[in-house]
């Protein structure tokens, strides 16, 4: 687990206001290992899709104290090996990094996916030369699969880790 020195994350739902996190995580360091920037539109289409998931959700990262926001996080469906699973993604501000906050908003997460029932596992995709993604991972107790092939965003192909948690495992590092 955590540190006691790692501060605490509480999950926010994604609301309508919360679009400046989208336009402030807009940037080429934040977007690295995504393709990169989008447009002004393409922001837009993802607050919008982020404001009405049904299936899954997204969420602001914030400090349990104080309830400032660090960045964002959720899990959505995503067709994977012929199923259904929940899929996780998540970004931190980089004034914030550093201090285990991505490994305690991937833990919240979790505990989110399981609440939700329908799927079993859930996974992340990181790039394979992503290494504090693929690090959160690790810490927060997601077993790795191996390597496979995605297209993101479309049309961009990468080459990711496939790291997935057991949702109806008792503890951390089962999946």
């Amino acid at each position: 687990m955590e540190s006691e020195q790692t501060q605490q994350v509480r999950l926010t739902p994604w609301g309508e206001d919360d679009f400046w996190l989208l336009e402030r995580t807009n940037s080429p360091e934040m977007t690295r290992y995504l393709g990169g920037p989008e447009t002004e539109e393409q922001l837009a289409a993802r607050h919008r899709r982020y404001v009405d998931l049904t299936s899954g959700r997204m969420y602001r990262v914030t400090l349990a104290d104080g309830g400032e926001t660090v960045g964002s996080i959720g899990f959505w469906e995503q067709s994977w090996q012929g199923g259904t699973v929940w899929e996780t993604g998540w970004g931190v501000l980089p004034e914030f990094r550093g201090r285990g906050l991505a490994v305690a908003a991937a833990r919240a997460v979790m505990d989110a996916a399981r609440a939700a029932g329908t799927h079993r596992y859930l996974h992340a995709f990181p790039k394979v030369e992503h290494a504090a993604s693929n690090a959160v991972c690790r810490r927060a107790g997601f077993t790795l699969r191996g390597q496979a092939d995605f297209e993101y965003p479309k049309g961009n192909p990468i080459r990711s880790n496939d790291w997935r948690f057991d949702l109806a495992a008792d503890t951390a590092g089962e999946g």
